[in-house]
């Protein structure tokens, strides 16, 4: 059985537990070396066979976890944050159904969530944004078209952009081109939930001149929206005129200060 595994944004505890069990009872562990933190290797048994795939192609990835599955033993392909988000397990799970060979995808908490948790912020505020953009810089990966940067900042809406700390200068003036201001709010959040984890508040205007100040070129999200101002709307969901499955509306209760019993 191959496990292709969400290692999770980069502390150790942010794991899942199925993951980490998968890990304990691992034969062959193959990790993203240049993004996974290595103190999870710690979980795996003496005797489990440990290989860095930052070195390894496609080709030598599946040359190792072939022969291990089909003779019995587990694999785990470890991904840092979730596989689903520039894991690219899609071109191996393709090629190891050519084998005939059955796998499982663990989910992990991506670098996003963790970059959210970091600015202590909520990308999804009433009246703010209730969208959230997820894309990348076009570099030696081709962007389709009507996906670039411009494209989707003319909806104002969150943005996390992924995989683009090198193209700061190129980044902003797409940011702005496409519709956002630069006095528009941003944050540089580098190795989120790393212990040298560091957040840099900045503006749209601002990203690469921040991020140059900061020595920051590699391994940081960037966000951009209004999510991180301080205005925002009220949730209907916990305002007491509105009427739900599990609860009566009662306007008496409206903006009355909360109960705090000592």
């Amino acid at each position: 059985m191959i496990y292709f595994i969400g290692a999770g944004p980069g502390a150790v505890d942010l794991i899942t537990v199925k993951g980490k069990e998968l890990l304990e009872k691992a034969d062959l562990i193959i990790y993203a070396g240049s993004l996974v933190n290595p103190e999870l290797l710690k979980y795996a048994k003496p005797d489990c066979v440990i290989m860095d795939s930052a070195k390894m192609t496609l080709e030598e990835v599946i040359a190792a976890m072939v022969p291990a599955a089909q003779s019995g033993k587990l694999v785990v392909r470890l991904h840092t944050g979730d596989p689903s988000i520039y894991g690219a397990h899609r071109e191996q799970i393709d090629l190891l159904r050519s084998y005939g060979l059955d796998y499982e995808v663990v989910p992990g908490v991506s670098s996003f969530c963790a970059a959210a948790a970091a600015l202590k912020a909520e990308y999804t505020l009433p009246n703010v944004s209730q969208s959230v953009i997820i894309t990348r810089m076009e570099g030696r990966t081709p962007v389709p078209n009507r996906q670039k940067i411009a494209d989707y900042a003319a909806h104002n809406a969150t943005m996390v952009i992924f995989l683009s700390s090198s193209m700061l200068d190129k980044l902003q003036k797409e940011l702005i081109a496409g519709g956002y201001k630069e006095d528009t709010p941003a944050a540089i959040v580098y190795k989120a939930s790393w212990p040298d984890e560091k957040v840099c508040r900045c503006t749209v205007g601002t990203i690469a001149e921040t991020a140059a100040k900061e020595n920051i070129t590699k391994t940081a999200l960037i966000t951009v929206g209004y999510f991180l101002g301080s205005e925002y709307d009220r949730s209907e969901l916990y305002n007491p005129t509105f009427a739900h499955g599990y609860r009566e509306a009662d306007p008496s209760k409206l903006n009355l200060k909360p109960e705090v019993k000592a």
